[in-house]
């Protein structure tokens, strides 16, 4: 670790956001505008869902660590929301079976510290027109889980971010948004990047995360 120590934020979920680092990505955006300010983690794994994330919680997020994060964004329900199929060889997780495994997430974050401060983003729409191959993605589905990740975001006391209302707001989110159907473009990027600014420009935490709250490094 080197210092001077910053607060720490960490980007917890599946390719959405491993894929945020890259460019123009929202996890690079958000990185840019906290240098100086923020150390930004990115621990983002492609293809997983939110019964992965539970077994690997004690790891990731150790209770015993010395510096605990202040903000955690999660991202799990898009490869939860994958219809099932019959072999089985898919991410899908069962509706209740998510919102269980969203509950122990939040749960988890909530006892590292008293200042750990969490967002959950739900799943954002697909482009069923841009998906190739064997497919059984769909924004009916999608919205099902948004919906659900933010019922149990209320209940917990922690902020959410329902993607799909936040994409469907453009008029043009089915052709700008996606570079395959499913991941995001630099635009869809921008629209996930500006709704957690939103979060932490309005959030009455103590101490305030919002950027211009936070000290300039060596000023």
């Amino acid at each position: 670790m080197v210092g001077p120590k910053r607060p720490q934020f960490v980007l917890f979920g599946s390719s959405i956001v491993e894929y945020s680092f890259r460019e123009q990505g929202w996890g690079a955006i958000l990185a840019d505008i906290y240098s100086r300010k923020a150390d930004i983690f990115l621990r983002g794994y492609g293809g997983w869902n939110s019964r992965k994330a539970v077994a690997v919680l004690d790891q990731v997020f150790p209770k015993d660590e010395a510096v605990q994060p202040s903000l955690v964004i999660v991202y799990f329900g898009g490869n939860d929301s994958v219809g099932p199929r019959p072999d089985e060889l898919c991410p899908h997780v069962p509706l209740p079976e998510y919102v269980e495994n969203m509950r122990k997430i939040a749960i988890h974050l909530k006892s590292l510290s008293e200042k750990t401060r969490i967002i959950f983003l739900s799943a954002p729409p697909v482009n069923e027109a841009q998906l190739t191959g064997p497919n059984h993605r769909t924004t009916e589905l999608c919205q099902k889980y948004a919906e659900a990740c933010v019922e149990i975001s209320q209940e917990m006391g922690i902020k959410a971010i329902n993607l799909c209302t936040a994409f469907k707001q453009h008029s043009d989110w089915l052709t700008t948004c996606f570079i395959d159907g499913v991941h995001l473009t630099s635009v869809g990027s921008k629209i996930v990047a500006k709704e957690i600014l939103k979060v932490l420009t309005e959030a009455d935490w103590k101490p305030s995360l919002h950027w211009e709250a936070l000290p300039l490094e060596f000023s």
